[in-house]
């Protein structure tokens, strides 16, 4: 999974980068933070079509 590609990977303009706005527990942040093949389970692709049917 790409973490750019997710709906739950927001700018903090308070800390001025990228970061996820999911709810991670601790084990699931550590494994997160150490790169690899972490599969998120709070994983949410982005879908700007989805964003626009709700303003209509």
């Amino acid at each position: 999974m790409i973490c750019e590609n997710c709906a739950y990977y927001d700018y903090d303009e308070e800390y001025e980068e990228y970061v996820c706005g999911a709810n991670l527990d601790e084990d699931e942040l550590y494994q997160f933070l150490q790169g690899g093949n972490f599969n998120c389970p709070f994983y949410n692709p982005y879908d700007e079509y989805k964003v626009v049917e709700k303003q209509n």
